[in-house]
């Protein structure tokens, strides 16, 4: 196994969009970057998803990560709102797949017990243990970039055959694990 990889965790959303990129060398992860991309100010939902992909694409090309990792979308009670969320999703999973980066999605509930060992555990308690975790004191106030670091350390902490986490390598291939998530 490669003794160095670099992992783009992304939490996915139309009004922010979180990141965190680790590398990991000799099996421990050190955070890269960490930050948020903050799409309030645009009313136009097409334009917002347009600079989600570009962001997307420049965490890609600059810091050329081996692996993405995702929060899935989650079921809640707002259909526009998970529709909205599951194409912001879609659009950082299509610049992925631009560079054919593997794809790995993770449930909310999954990403949060990874880090905090509780499933129901708050962004506030999430961002607190990833502090302590990469022993990184002075992590951004903005819980969306936290989450983003969470999906990234919550991948590195899958086991090596990657079963446990969904992977991607086309759209043919996301069709075909996904068919009733495609429309024809």
């Amino acid at each position: 196994m490669n003794s160095e990889r670099i992992i783009l965790g992304i939490d996915p959303g139309t009004t922010t969009m979180g990141y965190g990129i680790i590398k990991v060398q000799n099996n421990i992860p050190n955070i890269m970057v960490i930050g948020i991309l903050d799409l309030k100010k645009l009313r136009d939902h097409y334009l917002k998803l347009q600079k989600i992909f570009e962001r997307a694409l420049q965490l890609i090309d600059e810091y050329h990560p081996d692996e993405l990792s995702i929060e899935a979308p989650f079921y809640g009670k707002n259909v526009q709102s998970m529709l909205k969320l599951g194409r912001a999703q879609g659009v950082v999973m299509a610049a992925a797949l631009y560079r054919s980066i593997p794809i790995f999605e993770y449930a909310p509930r999954k990403i949060k017990m990874s880090i905090t060992g509780n499933g129901n555990a708050s962004k506030e308690q999430v961002a607190s243990l990833l502090s302590k975790i990469l022993n990184q004191k002075g992590l951004p106030d903005q819980l969306d970039a936290t989450d983003g670091l969470a999906v990234a350390l919550c991948h590195f902490y899958q086991p090596t055959n990657k079963l446990s986490g969904k992977k991607y390598n086309s759209w043919k291939d996301f069709m075909q694990k996904n068919p009733k998530r495609v429309s024809r």
